[in-house]
């Protein structure tokens, strides 16, 4: 029997995604699982990869929780753009977003105006490739398909909803869903419950569009459903022991109590796993923050099993013209990104009832909103007129002696998509996000890794925070060690979704980073212009050489000295579909 190791990681400073302190360790893969971890050195002999860490760390592979590759994972499985920054499992099927039981357009047409990855790209993908209708189907596909990073999943409302009512009804605010209606809706989530998926998505954000001719500009189907839907779904996650995945209504800030209520367990339920988007410190609007953490602190209290989505870093969005997700906030940049007509939405733009509207309406300071309605916060990125570039929207009015939105509209009209711009809308100031990652109650996820591709994505959210804590620890002011902070882009949420993930232990998969820490002294926030493999597009992207330079999943190659492998996403046996581990009721059910 040959006892080589496959690959050997020698020297390195080993965390093992439980929190526990690091230390110098050599971590032995063979088959594809942690064969050995000896602080002494392992037998070398027939090993043909052997890899000096010496003052590397050496880490389980990172989990994305939140990300929107459901299209990209079928023609593009190797999903480079985290796999790079060290990320070896990623959760599709947010924000209820799947692609499973609606059909081709239906799935297209629900998915592409919210994540703004092109109808016309993503629409032909789905008439196909997709052959699948069902839960259980999709995983079959799944186990067929040369994924790149593993693979975890919501079932996303927006889609089972579709699949059962049809769009047209399912965005039909008058319209409830039948009683066989809302029991097959119960047989698919049941069906995906058994096959592994976490649980279910929903959304109740307004502002959230339907692309297509048949239902456009209609929020999401999520939206129209009744509590009392949700409720029926959220008895079978609870009886599963899954999660549900919700965001708030920004414009009813009371909604939150609908999930902090069936969060809380008792005596004759157990607590529902919920985590909700997002807590963040919002320039716009100061209350969010204590509110959201407060009600965190009063759900667990009680006995519910609550946690946010917190992103590590500036949420900054990138906007060309108009055309921005948080002007659908408000009722004047509603109208305007409802209109698919260049030409109408130009005389729109230029009417002056339309711009007292619109200056009604950046003038409100305390309606409840994201954006913080401030021009003079907001940058120039791109223009054909250069003299425009690195100057903010305000300085230019002032300089022309006009309002500022009167200057933004008439550049959009001018311009068009061609005037680039950008914002930081919450998570600015330093002290605040170094205070808010340490919350117990929050996850650190929230990338949208795969959406927004000309405007907001944050593919390397693990360096971002794993360099926030290792600055502070340089700085004297540790937020926490590095050992937790690990811990918490691997073992914790591995352990809170119910996952096989997260951990290095003789016997676990292999999937390992390893990390430069010197190399963090880069600006992690700088975002390049890269291909989107087979979507004949560019998307923004972020690219940090010489932080992450191994990553193993399954113990394969998928970065080797920086490089993305360039088999990744065409052999088998890198990534596969994680199942939520079947504990307590759930062997049960499924016995």
């Amino acid at each position: 029997m040959n006892t080589a190791f496959d690959v050997i990681i020698k020297n390195g400073l080993l965390m093992d995604g439980q929190g526990g302190p690091a230390s110098i360790q050599h971590l032995g893969i063979r088959n594809g699982r942690v064969a050995a971890i000896s602080p002494t050195p392992l037998n070398e002999a027939g090993c043909p990869r052997v890899i000096d860490a010496t003052g590397r760390w050496v880490t389980p592979g990172f989990l994305d929780t939140h990300t929107h590759y459901d299209a990209e994972l079928i023609v593009a499985p190797s999903l480079s753009e985290s796999v790079r920054h060290g990320v070896t499992t990623v959760l599709v099927g947010s924000c209820s977003l799947s692609m499973i039981c609606s059909d081709s357009e239906d799935a297209s047409d629900i998915f592409t105006r919210v994540e703004t990855v092109p109808r016309e790209k993503v629409l032909p993908i789905l008439r196909e490739h997709k052959r699948w209708n069902s839960p259980q189907e999709w995983v079959g596909f799944l186990k067929t398909h040369p994924l790149g990073p593993n693979v975890i999943s919501f079932l996303g409302h927006s889609d089972i909803r579709v699949s059962v009512m049809g769009l047209e009804r399912a965005t039909d605010r008058s319209v409830v869903p039948t009683e066989a209606e809302m029991q097959r809706m119960e047989a698919l989530l049941e069906e995906a419950l058994k096959a592994g998926f976490l649980g279910l998505s929903t959304m109740s954000l307004k502002w959230d569009k339907v692309d297509g001719d048949r239902a456009w500009s209609k929020s999401l189907p999520s939206t129209y459903a009744r509590w009392r839907e949700t409720r029926r779904l959220n008895s079978l996650l609870r009886r599963y022991n899954r999660v549900h995945q919700g965001a708030p209504n920004a414009a009813n800030p009371f909604q939150i109590l609908e999930f902090l209520s069936e969060t809380i367990g008792g005596w004759l339920r157990k607590p529902l796993k919920t985590t909700l988007i997002a807590l963040i410190d919002l320039k716009g609007n100061k209350t969010v923050k204590p509110m959201a953490q407060l009600a965190s602190w009063v759900a667990n209290a009680l006995g519910g099993n609550f946690r946010w989505q917190l992103l590590p870093t500036p949420f900054t969005v990138y906007a060309e013209g108009i055309d921005v997700v948080f002007f659908e906030e408000f009722g004047a940049g509603e109208m305007a990104l409802d209109l698919r007509d260049q030409v109408a939405r130009n005389a729109l733009l230029k009417d002056e009832s339309y711009r007292r509207n619109f200056r009604k309406f950046y003038g409100e300071k305390l309606s409840p909103r994201v954006w913080q309605r401030d021009f003079g916060d907001a940058q120039i990125l791109e223009c054909p007129d250069a003299t425009l570039v690195g100057k903010n929207f305000a300085e230019v009015a002032q300089a022309r002696g006009i309002h500022v939105v009167d200057l933004f509209l008439d550049l959009v009209v001018e311009f068009g998509r061609s005037i680039r711009w950008y914002t930081t809308v919450g998570n600015h100031k330093p002290d605040v996000v170094r205070s808010l990652v340490q919350h117990k109650h929050a996850l650190i996820s929230f990338s949208d890794a795969g959406a927004h591709i000309r405007n907001m994505a944050f593919y390397n959210l693990p360096l971002r925070f794993l360099k926030l804590v290792h600055e502070s620890i340089q700085a004297g002011k540790p937020v926490m060690s590095i050992e937790k902070a690990v811990w918490r882009m691997t073992g914790e949420q591995a352990d809170w979704f119910g996952l096989d993930a997260g951990k290095l232990r003789v016997g676990d998969r292999a999937d390992v980073v390893v990390i430069n820490p010197q190399a963090f002294n880069q600006n992690l926030e700088e975002v390049h212009w890269a291909e989107m493999q087979n979507f004949g597009l560019q998307r923004l992207v972020n690219r940090n050489p010489g932080i992450v330079e191994h990553v193993f999943i399954n113990g394969k190659v998928a970065v080797e000295h920086g490089e993305v492998a360039p088999q990744l996403g065409t052999e088998h046996g890198y990534g596969q579909f994680l199942p939520v581990q079947s504990t307590g009721e759930q062997s049960r059910l499924t016995a």
